[in-house]
């Protein structure tokens, strides 16, 4: 609950420090002196956006904090314990507005996020503003009002999240389905390359192999011709030849006198020389001996490299790169292929989430019912209550034709205020008075169940007075039994009710405007119930009202 809250220069109030108590604090003052003040102030430190014009002229920043004593709400523990935020069993959010109009927010003294300061905020206040109302006028209100009074709300998480899963596979589904017969077509044509490609069969190196191979082939003549020309010139030709000359060479050098060193030199030479060019001559002979011509062969060859042109012509790329292409068209045959399984399974996967989603909403659409009924009957006991014995309430649940994110139904709040008179839409209710009404009705059942501990009403009764706001007021009292309740009010009936009572006063001095607040003590407390009564002037009879009315709450 709020144990305590500080506010610096914030709109017109300079400096404030109160202290809070379990159940209800009533909250009143004239017009204008800033009853909603601390209300807006706890706003910011639950996470609401700002600007810089709440921080009070002249200042350079705005700085609120609240306390809250957690010992008693173990899921508020555990959500600052995931984020290493604890500090003992208190939880004190701050916020920090600068004049430029920056925002700073704290939990337990370390920056946070402003998101996180409104999730952890939502976990400790309930604010139920004055125009409340308005927001039940809307069917997406009243059905997320419904969710929470019948602890719902996870649940009904879960199927707006399943809806979305299920929608974003449908949406795949439907676009690959679309695309099916254009993949279809590209399939087929990667196929019939694919298999182009297979019965070609290319090796890696094949294309230098072959052309190489070509060029021999068509050379093994002109190679023949040229090795015999060659031996014939080292040994075998009649008109004199290289080991012919060799011999007359040495046997001239052999008849040489005297002989010397360089004379044996040559000798030796030439006899090296005779010797490597039989040797060249044998090679010769054997090399002509290996070459046959092959002209089956040749063609071969020739055709193999005729028909990997052709394919590579046939693809608009060099015959170098068809082994790269061709791995190309695999992987993408692949992938598509791929994808055609991949859209099986997409359908199944869509099949499941729908089911998933349809059993979800059918869980929730049975507990919707149980608690409608349930809330609708308290409601109407509240009403009946605040003077509308005869009215009926209900809560409609109407079929959808498909599940939506909400789940199978439309949720709307009906009411008949008159005997006789049949039901219809909260929205259309005419009478602002009866909506007021119906709408605190609302309020106060849902705080009955509400895990929430602190509940604030903010100006609620509007509209109301007299005998209806004592039965407010007793209303709002026996909800702050279960927790702590805030209450701002101008209701002297209300007001009465509150286990404290603070003022909220405007004080001009020194050209310069500022709130101050009060707890209010017997004597204090009995002047502002008076003037919640009868006005500025208190008179013995509107003080002794006011002393009643205090002294029939204590009775209570």
């Amino acid at each position: 609950m709020l144990t305590s809250i500080a506010i610096s220069n914030f709109a017109i109030v300079e400096s404030l420090e109160l202290e809070f108590k379990k159940g209800m604090t009533v909250i009143s003052g004239e017009t204008g002196a800033g009853k909603s003040i601390m209300v807006d102030a706890l706003s910011l430190c639950l996470g609401d956006r700002t600007d810089a014009a709440v921080v009070r002229h002249g200042e350079k920043r705005a700085d609120i904090s609240a306390s809250f004593d957690i010992q008693q709400y173990p899921h508020v523990h555990k959500w600052l314990e995931e984020r290493d935020l604890e500090h003992d069993q208190h939880c004190i959010l701050r916020r920090v507005i600068s004049k430029e109009g920056r925002s700073k927010a704290y939990i337990n003294g370390r920056p946070c996020t402003l998101s996180d300061l409104k999730e952890v905020g939502s976990q400790l206040v309930d604010i139920h503003g004055q125009h409340e109302h308005q927001s039940l006028l809307k069917k997406n209100a009243q059905r997320q009002q419904l969710d929470a009074y019948g602890q719902l709300t996870d649940l009904s998480k879960k199927v707006n999240q399943q809806y979305t899963v299920w929608r974003q596979l449908k949406e795949e589904l439907s676009a690959q389905q679309n695309r099916s017969s254009e993949q279809n077509a590209k399939i087929q044509l990667l196929a019939y390359q694919a298999q182009e490609f297979q019965q070609l069969d290319l090796q890696k190196g094949e294309i230098e192999a072959l052309e190489n191979e070509q060029a021999f082939l068509s050379n093994i003549a002109d190679s023949q011709f040229k090795a015999y020309q060659a031996s014939g010139i080292l040994i075998d030709s009649d008109e004199g030849n290289v080991c012919s000359l060799l011999h007359q060479a040495i046997n001239s050098a052999n008849q040489i006198n005297p002989t010397t060193k360089e004379l044996e030199n040559a000798l030796e030479m030439m006899n090296t020389a005779l010797i490597q060019a039989q040797e060249a001559a044998d090679s010769l002979h054997h090399y002509q001996d290996t070459l046959e011509q092959n002209p089956e062969r040749l063609t071969e060859v020739e055709q193999r490299l005729s028909d990997i042109y052709e394919t590579a012509r046939k693809h608009r790329t060099l015959p170098e790169t068809l082994l790269i292409l061709r791995e190309s068209v695999e992987t993408e045959l692949n992938s598509l292929q791929g994808s055609e399984e991949s859209l099986e399974s997409l359908k199944e996967k869509e099949e499941q989430a729908y089911e998933n989603l349809t059993a979800l909403a059918t869980t929730l659409t049975e507990k919707r019912i149980t608690a409608k009924d349930d809330l609708a009957q308290k409601v109407e006991e509240q009403v009946h209550g605040l003077g509308m014995p005869h009215a009926r309430f209900f809560i409609q649940c109407q079929p959808l034709n498909q599940v939506t994110a909400n789940g199978f139904e439309d949720i709307e709040y009906m009411i008949a205020s008159n005997p006789g008179q049949p039901a219809q839409p909260l929205r259309k209710v005419a009478s602002g008075g009866e909506l007021s009404r119906i709408s605190l009705g609302i309020q106060v059942v849902t705080a009955h169940t509400s895990i929430i501990p602190t509940l604030v009403f903010d100006e609620v009764d509007v509209g109301i007075s007299g005998g209806i706001a004592e039965v407010v007021g007793r209303m709002l009292r026996s909800v702050g039994k279960r927790g702590q309740v805030f209450c701002v009010t101008h209701l002297a009936q209300v007001a009465a009710q509150g286990n404290q009572h603070l003022r909220v006063s405007k004080l001009v001095a020194d050209e310069a405007t500022s709130s101050q607040v009060a707890l209010l003590k017997d004597q204090e407390r009995t002047h502002e119930i008076a003037r919640l009564l009868g006005g500025l002037e208190l008179t013995e009879q509107t003080l002794a009202h006011a002393r009643e009315m205090l002294g029939n709450v204590q009775l209570q």
